[in-house]
């Protein structure tokens, strides 16, 4: 049975507990608890479990007896130390009707998940993560793994460089990246051993999506029962709830939460940061309430000088005035920002705001403006796309990969001329930049052909969508005013 057949069997199950209550996210909570302790009964050799842990004892007790014993299984679990620690600390049995729960453990037992590969044991867990994404409303922190492996090709990880996430979610930008690395380079015994426990650095504010994040890195090989990867559960913007400092890495790939504003405030200002809700980062350059704004921030001062960075980021961080016009002039001046993909409409699960991929390096300090020049991809302007119908796939982004030319950026050509206005790759000078007002870099060229063909009309429901994610972009600009005024 194929990976994806296998996803899908288990994952037709959740409808019958909905009726209970569960939801979409404890479903697969549950699974990963469940597919966990299934792998370790098939590999008895590599897991020194307790021997409340047995697979056979639960699949054949019943009722109150299989109840009890799940429940041991997990506490014994969150006791266990190490990665194991971190994958079931706090982790409760959501399933209280025990012939349902027999029945899941019988779905899962079907198959033998260890006979196959890493990679496909991790694409099983993937395409759950996945279809959670698609019905759960957690699409806000599932990035389209297209997307994904688009920005993975252009940054170029290479071995024994750290990669960060400080929104690390069930963790797909480190996925993208292992997935670059093991297909790219012929690595050492030194390379694989620092990229199974030194390479990736994530934070995850929401526990349960951190212990998703742990399990689809366990299953992708990195980190072992022991000793586990460095995934925080914390606000990695608030250095003092993490109680030490973020690390300087190499590479930075996320897609910050996107959200207007946050309960802790992050300031410049000493006297500001002493008052309850605001915390000092004197490492940033301006005081400001919008998340996405403060993310930016505080990954230019992750990475390291000469480090590289992709960011998932809303069309307001590129327009709104205020504390947005201040930090993209120091962004322009601190970093060189060489390079934004324009992403379309519709490729999320959750309905959102337009998106963009910024691509920028940590350069010499010395260096009074860093960045040159901006080159722009517009791949939203007459393109049309929905996470099920039409999804985006990585050939759709290709020739922004290819234009990208990770080789030498510096070695460019343009497809937009005065012969050629449909050309979607265009450059735009520091100076043509700066003198635009605001600072403003949501900046578009091409005619869009909004005229509606009676022949070919699109579906209703992206109709609906496309109504939806208009409001939610307004809504976004109106506080975005609002901040600005204030």
């Amino acid at each position: 049975m194929s990976s994806k057949n296998i996803a899908q069997k288990i994952w037709n199950y959740c409808d019958t507990l909905r009726d209970d209550g569960l939801g979409y996210n404890d479903y697969l909570e549950q699974l990963t608890y469940l597919l966990f302790l299934k792998m370790a009964d098939e590999n008895s050799n590599k897991y020194n479990l307790p021997e409340v842990c047995n697979w056979k004892s639960l699949i054949t007790n019943r009722g109150g007896q299989l109840l009890d014993q799940y429940e041991k299984v997990l506490k014994s679990l969150a006791e266990s130390g190490g990665m194991l620690e971190k994958i079931f600390a706090g982790a409760q049995n959501k399933i209280h009707d025990s012939t349902k729960l027999n029945r899941l453990l019988l779905l899962i037992n079907e198959d033998n998940w260890s006979s196959t590969e890493s990679d496909v044991k991790g694409e099983i867990y993937e395409t759950l993560l996945q279809k959670n994404a698609e019905n759960s409303g957690a699409g806000q922190y599932f990035t389209p793994r297209p997307v994904i492996q688009a920005m993975v090709a252009c940054i170029r990880p290479t071995a024994q460089e750290t990669i960060a996430d400080p929104s690390c979610g069930t963790g797909g930008f480190f996925l993208g990246a292992l997935n670059y690395l093991e297909n790219n380079y012929d690595l050492s015994e030194q390379d694989k051993e620092f990229l199974k426990f030194n390479t990736f650095h994530g934070w995850e504010i929401e526990k349960a999506t951190a212990r998703l994040c742990l399990m689809n890195l366990y299953l992708h090989g990195i980190g072992d029962l022991k000793k586990t990867p460095d995934i925080q559960v914390s606000d990695s913007l608030n250095p003092q709830k993490i109680g030490k400092q973020v690390p300087k890495v190499k590479i930075v790939l996320a897609n910050p939460p996107f959200g207007k504003s946050s309960s802790d405030i992050p300031t410049t200002d000493k006297n500001l940061s002493e008052k309850e809700g605001y915390f000092l980062r004197e490492d940033f350059w301006v005081t400001t309430s919008n998340k996405q704004l403060a993310f930016l921030q505080h990954i230019v001062s992750m990475l390291e000088e000469n480090g590289r960075a992709a960011v998932v980021l809303p069309d307001n961080v590129l327009f709104e005035g205020g504390a947005g016009e201040l930090i993209r002039k120091s962004l322009l001046e601190k970093v060189n920002l060489h390079t934004i993909l324009r992403l379309p409409t519709g490729i999320f699960y959750a309905q959102g705001v337009k998106s963009n991929v910024l691509f920028f390096d940590k350069v010499d300090s010395s260096k009074v403006i860093a960045t040159d020049e901006i080159w722009y991809y517009d791949y939203r302007t007459n393109i049309n796309h929905t996470p099920k119908k039409n999804p985006l796939t990585y050939e759709s982004l290709k020739d922004f990969v290819n234009k990208y030319n990770s080789e030498d950026i510096r070695n460019r050509n343009e497809t937009f001329s005065n012969k050629n206005k449909d050309g979607r790759w265009r450059k735009f000078t520091y100076d043509e930049i700066i003198s635009r007002d605001k600072i403003n870099l949501d900046i578009t060229w091409l005619k869009d052909d909004s005229e509606m063909d009676l022949d070919n009309l699109p579906d209703p429901e992206d109709i609906l969508n496309g109504i939806i994610e208009n409001l939610g972009n307004t809504l976004v600009n109106l506080n975005a005013l609002k901040e600005s005024l204030n």
